[in-house]
């Protein structure tokens, strides 16, 4: 038990500070790209209404799904600049498009997986269609789309927290794509592991010892 709380809480204590910076990143993330829809969704056509059908499926794209796009693309950037800043921090960090574009990419990927999942929590013959007794548009709270979203988003963000974590603002960072190991993570971000900050201190007490002990 007492090895578990060692591993969890003092050799991962750090990912810890990480996940609960990106927790407050992303918290104000949403909530940029919730005001993003909600704006876009207001001065749009009828987020419903159809684009364009997709070939050999009873789906279409729909203007919500491009809502959702425009609101990641705002929530993405912003995310993007205050992990870069906050979150994880670092002396070493790269060409600020060096890291944005697989912050992006990571991003869009995120994005791509969670249209899917708007896709079916708003289509109507849809298992995970949002009930129309509930979710009946005839108020801000009551709006199919913003539920939608906030659960997209909420499945999204802790797959893009860890790849993230270990691509943008690790390996990108060092230049050494193999430090994205679990293993070399606390290295990559400049936190000394357990064994190395031991080690740090007890050479340090042998210097100031040998210091203090008189010649001859």
């Amino acid at each position: 038990m007492r090895r578990l709380h060692h591993f969890l809480f003092v050799r991962h204590r750090h990912n810890w500070v990480l996940l609960g910076r990106f927790a407050l990143v992303g918290a104000s993330g949403v909530l940029v790209n919730m005001l993003t829809l909600i704006v876009v969704k207001k001065l749009g056509p009828d987020a419903r209404e159809a684009i364009v059908g997709i070939p050999f499926t009873d789906f279409n794209v729909r203007w919500y799904h491009v809502y959702s796009t425009i609101a990641f693309l705002v929530a993405n950037l912003w995310n993007f600049q205050l992990n870069r800043s906050w979150t994880f921090r670092s002396n070493h960090r790269a060409a600020w498009w060096r890291e944005y574009l697989p912050f992006f990419t990571v991003g869009l990927l995120g994005q791509l997986v969670g249209l899917v999942l708007l896709t079916l929590l708003m289509h109507e013959g849809s298992p995970l269609h949002l009930p129309e007794a509930i979710f009946d548009n005839s108020t801000g709270l009551r709006t199919r789309l913003y539920w939608a979203q906030l659960i997209v988003i909420a499945v999204v963000t802790p797959v893009s927290f860890v790849l993230n974590k270990l691509w943008t603002f690790t390996a990108v960072r060092t230049h050494h794509p193999d430090l994205a190991d679990p293993s070399h993570l606390e290295e990559a971000l400049g936190e000394p592991s357990d064994e190395r900050a031991t080690a740090q201190l007890r050479a340090s007490a042998a210097t100031g010892a040998g210091r203090s002990d008189p010649a001859g």
